[in-house]
């Protein structure tokens, strides 16, 4: 299996002079996609002390390489982050998986969507959109809930093709002008995190009960890892 690169910011230290420490719990993410996720993850990473998240916390990216670059069929996703946990050191009381993908691929080609969230919430945490990754880029503006979701939340959830990309992504692009596809630029939206949380709210955030329905958690589980203080648990 090819290696996996962890991109985290923990104790970046300003000089060899100051000691190193180790973290008490470290949240690791491992993504669908493979740009778009990865641009953001990374900036959010980077804005780890700005977002308030505890000292003794680390994010930590696992950005997946050559051929295991293009998996994304979520099960595969699960299977493939569980064996990752013995090379990467995870310690399995402390630190979390955190397994972020689309649910659109339930509502027009797989079934078993009930199976896979309890499959993957045995050893993880799961962060999911419905449609996609784009819905929860969108939420970062902060009227996005009233002007381009409640307006449109049929063609939302049947995100069909309009040209050579889905709805979702057309309603991102109005936003941004850039091509979530191919601008890293796009991860400079991780800076508006809490508006996301707060449009976030106003959509079904529930995943279990997410099937013909706009969703999306990932604001959700941000917001527990802010809140979470290690110095208490």
């Amino acid at each position: 299996m090819p290696p996996i690169r962890n991109y985290s910011n923990w104790n970046r230290r300003p000089s060899d002079a100051q000691d190193q420490i180790d973290p008490y719990r470290r949240y690791f993410f491992i993504c669908e996609g493979a740009n778009t996720e990865t641009w953001y993850f990374k900036r959010l990473i980077d804005l780890r002390k700005e977002l308030d998240i505890h000292p003794l916390i680390d994010l930590c990216l696992l950005e997946k390489t050559e051929e295991d670059r293009n998996i994304s069929y979520p099960m595969q996703l699960i299977d493939f982050a569980n064996k990752q946990k013995k090379k990467i050191g995870f310690h399995k009381k402390w630190d979390k998986m955190i397994v972020v993908f689309d649910a659109d691929i339930f509502e027009k080609k797989v079934t078993n969507f009930q199976e896979v969230v309890a499959l993957g919430e045995k050893e993880n945490i799961l962060a999911i959109s419905n449609p996609s990754f784009e819905l929860f880029l969108l939420l970062h503006f902060k009227d996005a809930y009233e002007k381009d979701i409640l307006p449109n939340m049929d063609a939302i959830i049947k995100n069909e093709k309009v040209g050579n990309h889905t709805f979702i992504y057309h309603l991102l692009w109005k936003r941004t002008g850039k091509n979530s596809k191919k601008n890293p630029e796009i991860g400079e939206l991780a800076t508006q995190i809490g508006i996301e949380i707060e449009q976030e709210r106003k959509i079904n955030q529930d995943i279990h009960d997410c099937q013909s329905k706009i969703t999306c958690n990932i604001g959700k589980i941000i917001e527990m890892i802010r809140g979470d203080a290690a110095n208490k648990l």
